[in-house]
């Protein structure tokens, strides 16, 4: 198959959410949140909302769009309050349709409710049809909107032992998140907004990031540390997981809640999720993925003249596959930065072409040159073909492409949007054949031991005596990669012929 005849799509998996969350009285928290989510804005494209409240009663705004298209200074000047919740969207559970937006706020006994979630629960069916056969109405398809609903309801009525009640429990908000913890499964990671303070949650295993700051006046939350440092926080730690995290005046208030006794950070965090710049695990993304290129560098080597990355999210593993290597790093490919989520979908003409309207080949270092084009993953196999002939329109004699991570060939349920094995190419062709699909010269992938290596910021070449990857244990899920799942997964949710909008009414 000629590479340029498939039509060009986004090859790159989505993470649903980054939540954002801040207890403040002596600031403006809706435009702290603001900036926030436009910190986090890589972390979903679809929607984006701010909820907020003066200890009195709540407000909210939220629209379809990127955050600079949702909010301006006429709706968020309604926004008043001590404290303030915010939400990117990418969907994954639930289509893409303002219903589906974050956060949702619903009203309850005690109080406004506000949530926002990022992650994915995969007994989501189970419990919405439990709502629904309790009289709760439930007007979107989102998992997120089960969670809000399971957090409203009074804990009994889930007749789950164990755990404190709302007339014993510290807190009613407390109690009930506790609740929530022992009925929900999978993967989450929120913030939630009533009129006493924010709360953070974070999954007993830890599967979602989330991090917690201090800012003049009071406290921060976010997906990722980056925020942190945008809107003026110190970074202070990683919520547990299992834990859940009470914000108001008292300051921060800390309940394990349920702790698995492991940790299963998404390892797509470290290879492409995460902004360089934020810290997870402890460690610096931007580190992390410069390790794996150099381990990448010393699993498959090449003979070539430049090392050129897949902008931008390659750019550190391909420096490091320089550095290792001795091949002079250089562009070779120019992003149009400004391309981002456009509501103008291109012509049928412009589709055939489409990889050329985010890319451009700079050819005046590509001529004659023999090329190692370092990507960080390959999911669906639709761009590196188009991407692989744009380096031989501009010149290059031969492109090898050196991926710095390993195949994808199992679907993720904890929030990633790669749910079907069908649209996983490395599912049902091996390397050879995905080299001779996407028209390369050579292809190879950095094995998983050496993924698992740099994400533990471990040096080095040998991956045998390490402790902590013996017998592939870790403390990432790095399932789409191996197959096996840190938490159990229905078998219904491994039909090819499911989709994302499974719960849509």
């Amino acid at each position: 198959m000629n590479p340029m005849d498939l039509t060009f799509s986004d090859d790159k998996p989505h993470d649903e959410c980054g939540v954002f969350g801040v207890y403040a009285p002596s600031r403006d928290v809706a435009r702290l949140t603001y900036f926030g989510l436009y910190a986090l804005q890589h972390r979903g494209q679809e929607s984006a909302g701010i909820a907020t409240s003066d200890g009195r009663a709540a407000h909210a705004h939220k629209d379809m769009g990127l955050v600079s298209q949702v909010f301006n200074e006429a709706n968020l000047r309604p926004l008043v309050g001590t404290h303030a919740i915010g939400h990117n969207r990418y969907s994954t559970t639930g289509s893409s349709h303002l219903r589906n937006a974050g956060p949702y706020l619903v009203e309850t006994i005690h109080g406004p409710l506000g949530v926002a979630h990022n992650g994915n629960l995969t007994n989501a069916l189970e419990l919405r049809r439990r709502l629904l056969q309790r009289g709760v109405g439930l007007s979107s398809s989102s998992d997120s909107e089960v969670l809000t609903q399971v957090l409203a309801a009074p804990p009994e009525i889930w007749n789950e032992p164990g755990g404190a009640s709302e007339e014993t429990g510290p807190d009613v908000w407390v109690a009930r998140l506790q609740a929530m913890m022992r009925v929900v499964e999978g993967a989450y990671s929120l913030t939630m907004l009533t009129n006493q303070g924010i709360f953070a949650a974070r999954d007993p295993l830890g599967l979602r990031p989330l991090c917690l700051g201090e800012i003049d006046g009071g406290y921060v939350i976010a997906s990722e540390s980056c925020a942190l440092q945008t809107v003026g926080a110190r970074f202070m730690r990683e919520v547990e997981p299992g834990e859940v995290l009470r914000i108001d005046q008292h300051g921060v208030t800390s309940t394990i809640t349920r702790h698995s006794g492991k940790r299963a950070l998404c390892i797509f965090e470290h290879v492409y999720f995460a902004r360089p710049d934020t810290i997870l695990e402890g460690q610096v993304i931007h580190e992390a993925r410069q390790r794996a290129g150099r381990q990448l560098a010393r699993e498959a080597p090449a003979a070539a003249d430049i090392v050129v990355p897949v902008p931008d999210s390659s750019t550190p593993a391909a420096i490091g596959y320089s550095l290792e290597s001795g091949i002079p790093y250089t562009e070779g490919l120019i992003k149009n930065r400004y391309i981002g989520r456009t509501f103008i979908q291109p012509d049928k003409e412009l589709r055939k072409v489409g990889v050329q309207l985010k890319y451009n080949p700079l050819s005046a270092n590509l001529r004659g040159k023999r090329v190692v084009m370092i990507d960080d993953s390959i999911v669906r196999g639709t761009t590196a073909g188009p991407l692989i002939q744009l380096l031989r329109d501009g010149g290059a004699s031969e492109v090898h492409v050196r991926v710095s991570s390993p195949p994808v060939r199992h679907p993720c349920f904890m929030g990633v949007d790669m749910a079907t094995r069908k649209g996983l190419i490395a599912h049902t062709l091996d390397v050879e054949q995905i080299r001779a699909h996407i028209g390369a010269d050579s292809l190879a992938y950095l094995s998983l031991n050496g993924l698992l290596k740099a994400t533990h910021g471990i040096e080095g070449a040998a991956t045998e005596g390490v402790p902590h990857l013996a017998n592939g244990q870790s403390s990432f899920c790095a399932a789409c990669f191996s197959g096996r799942y840190p938490i159990p997964i229905p078998a219904w949710l491994f039909d090819d012929d499911r989709d994302k909008t499974v719960f849509e009414l």
